[in-house]
């Protein structure tokens, strides 16, 4: 009998082993791949990266998730970026996109919207106290923001509601890339942050203002780097989400029936985005949250409402 909880336990210990290396390579192993000759890409465990190449150094969107992840991120993104960073630009606040940061010195530039900022004291607080606290946003907008580096031009817009209250995209001017940060994901089903502003009934006027800007190709928040037409793909499948979850709610129709119900069709080619035991971002859940917006059951809230507690 002991000799079988010896051999159990040494099982045991041997798979926890495996997992800790899984787990350990999943979150350190970068991938990337050239956008333009200046624009380059960056994969992991998180949102996607953008370097942009400038004469006096990089220019960096978004972070992943772990601060480890982070110190790998800054060593490649100067390589491709042809020198020290410049300064960091977070499209929202959720972690898989800002948790990265302190990897990048005390002073760094970091810019986001104002109401990236206020999300990220609201519902992140915790992970930006002590030793990390210098390593939130600093460079703050509303609506427009533009950095000139050398010879590239940077500029930021907040162009309205969608993923959360407070997206902003990033368009590398001369190089006609756009970094879209969650406001796409590309053949994903999204995350959709009601309780951060998010809001599936506008976020298809939203990328209809982010269409108007001039690129050609696109870097989503998840999957992989496309043009417009995969921009318009994820659009038809937004208006058609918030188009199904307003007649449904009109209708009366409870989530069980709305569930029941969906004949949505431009998501064939969707991917669920997931991570065991912590979330599942599928079909069910996209239609789950438009209803809960179209029938009132959860209110998105924005930055000024008294819900808010951010006036």
């Amino acid at each position: 009998m002991g000799r079988k909880v010896g051999v159990i336990a040494a099982v045991l210990v041997a798979l926890v082993g495996v997992l800790a290396v899984y787990l350990y390579n999943r979150i350190t192993v970068l991938d990337h791949e050239a956008v333009t000759d200046s624009v380059s890409v960056i994969y992991g465990a998180g949102g996607n990266v953008a370097v942009l190449r400038t004469q006096r150094g990089a220019v960096v969107v978004d972070t992943m998730t772990f601060p480890i992840q982070g110190r790998r991120i800054l060593a490649l993104a100067e390589r491709l970026g042809g020198g020290p960073t410049q300064a960091v630009i977070n499209t929202h606040y959720h972690a898989d996109h800002t948790h990265g940061n302190p990897a990048w010195p005390a002073g760094t530039r970091i810019v986001s919207t104002e109401r990236t900022r206020a999300y990220l004291d609201q519902f992140d607080s915790a992970f930006w106290e002590g030793p990390v606290a210098g390593s939130a946003p600093n460079d703050l907008f509303e609506d427009r923001h533009e950095l000139r580096i050398g010879d590239k031009t940077v500029r930021s817009f907040h162009l309205g509601r969608g993923h959360t209250g407070g997206d902003l995209v990033v368009l590398f001017v001369e190089d006609r890339v756009l970094h879209t940060g969650d406001l796409f994901f590309n053949r994903r089903y999204p995350n959709i942050d009601l309780e951060a502003g998010g809001s599936v009934q506008q976020w298809a006027q939203t990328l209809e203002s982010v269409l108007a800007l001039d690129f050609d190709r696109v870097i989503p928040g998840h999957g992989p780097v496309t043009d417009r037409s995969g921009l318009l793909e994820f659009q038809r499948f937004i208006a058609e989400l918030a188009a199904f979850a307003r007649e449904s709610a009109a209708a009366g129709m409870s989530l069980e029936e709305t569930l029941a119900a969906a004949s949505l069709e431009h998501d064939a080619a969707f991917e669920e985005l997931s991570v065991p035991f912590l979330y599942k971002f599928d079909r069910d859940f996209a239609i789950r949250r438009a209803w809960e917006e179209a029938s009132g059951a959860v209110r998105p809230v924005e930055l000024g409402d008294p819900a808010s507690g951010k006036l």
